[in-house]
């Protein structure tokens, strides 16, 4: 064959191939649209690709790669960067105390608006922490998330006189991922810096455990996005049947990620099961995540029909989004016992003609009585 005809035939195969890649992308869901311009500009270095790091005094600090703001990113959908970290290099016993984040400007790496912080989640490996304290039984119980920062509470902090203890040379796993719900021709770089707050004093702090608490809604497996809601079967339409959907068997499933219609609405759901409650335990602290359009999320005690925690949410008044969400952080703590019945209480308000997506879960701490006498031991 001869060169021309060659060049010829790559030729056409490299426009059907863009062609063809161009619609595969344009049919993308905006959250992976994300990640592949994400690990485009990471990879080829078109933008900073490092995570730099500031272990100071008893706060370790970190900034993020560059995220390019090029849109509207919504809740979970935006351009994000995950780091595995150590507190220190030995295994001396530290204690977290709280968590910030917050958004920068790439190259000023001033502060700007907190309306471009998704979430900041902080991971840790469970087999290896609850091994070092001898506490097999806990492993692979719960999803091993130590808590979350997001839009309306981006800082954090346990109650004086409490903390999570763990090995300083254990891994966390960092991912915070970025927002946009306002700017809809944006076109700029961010970073996120994220802190995490520790100490070594074991003498005067106790420890928390945290069970992380979510709401979960049926919807039809025949008929996933169906429209509109059967009232009579309390179905959800889930945003997606991929992530946050769970499979509890005999057919039924359930979403923890679910399409809002405009209006006020109310939705509930047990947490008996991730509470797992063994024996009764003292909250202390809570922390918590929801989408805009909330307006408050309440963990109830159905036995005694009364409010544990009502947190109260904040929107902003002329655009999307979450100003304030209340934290929980209570050195008396707060009582929840074993033999009654828990749920979680989430109101809304979506103040827009348009259906949005939502979610709604705690990240709750409680006194730790076995890992303290256990700790006390050694």
């Amino acid at each position: 064959m001869a060169k021309s005809k060659i060049y010829k035939f790559l030729a056409v195969f490299i426009l059907l191939s863009v062609i063809g890649a161009g619609i595969w992308y344009s049919q993308l869901p905006n959250r992976h649209k994300a990640i592949i311009k994400t690990t485009f500009l990471l990879k080829t270095g078109l933008v900073d690709n490092e995570w730099i790091v500031d272990n100071e005094l008893h706060a370790y600090k970190m900034v993020s790669p560059t995220f390019y703001i090029d849109g509207i990113y919504k809740s979970m959908e935006g351009p994000k960067s995950s780091n595995y970290i150590q507190l220190s290099q030995d295994s001396t016993l530290l204690w977290i105390t709280g968590f910030h984040v917050k958004a920068l400007d790439s190259k000023s790496r001033k502060t700007i608006s907190n309306d471009f912080i998704c979430h900041t989640n902080i991971d840790f490996n469970d087999v290896k922490y609850f091994s070092h304290f001898h506490l097999e039984n806990r492993i692979g119980r719960q999803y091993p998330r130590m808590t979350s920062l997001s839009h309306g509470l981006e800082n954090f902090s346990f109650p004086k006189g409490y903390g999570v203890p763990m090995q300083g040379n254990d891994l966390l796993y960092v991912t915070t991922e970025a927002l946009n719900h306002n700017y809809p021709n944006a076109n700029f770089f961010i970073k996120h810096e994220v802190t995490i707050d520790y100490s070594k004093e074991k003498a005067t702090i106790k420890p928390l455990m945290c069970r992380t608490v979510f709401i979960m809604l049926p919807y039809d497996k025949a008929d996933p996005f169906k429209s509109p809601i059967d009232p009579g079967k309390d179905y959800c339409i889930p945003v997606e049947t991929k992530n946050h959907s769970y499979d509890l068997g005999n057919g039924k499933v359930m979403s923890g990620h679910w399409v809002i219609p405009p209006g006020k609405h109310t939705y509930r759901g047990s947490i008996d099961g991730q509470l797992q409650l063994q024996d009764s335990l003292r909250l202390h602290a809570a922390a918590t995540h929801v989408h805009p359009f909330a307006t408050s999320i309440t963990v109830f005690d159905k036995t005694t029909n009364t409010t544990i925690f009502n947190c109260k949410i904040k929107n902003h008044n002329n655009k999307i989004g979450i100003s304030k969400i209340d934290a929980l952080s209570s050195e008396a703590g707060i009582w929840m016992y074993k033999n009654h019945h828990y749920e979680l209480i989430e109101e809304v308000d979506n103040t827009t003609a348009e259906d949005q997506d939502m979610m709604g879960s705690m990240f709750l701490f409680f006194y730790d009585k076995e890992l303290d006498a256990i700790l006390q031991k050694s």
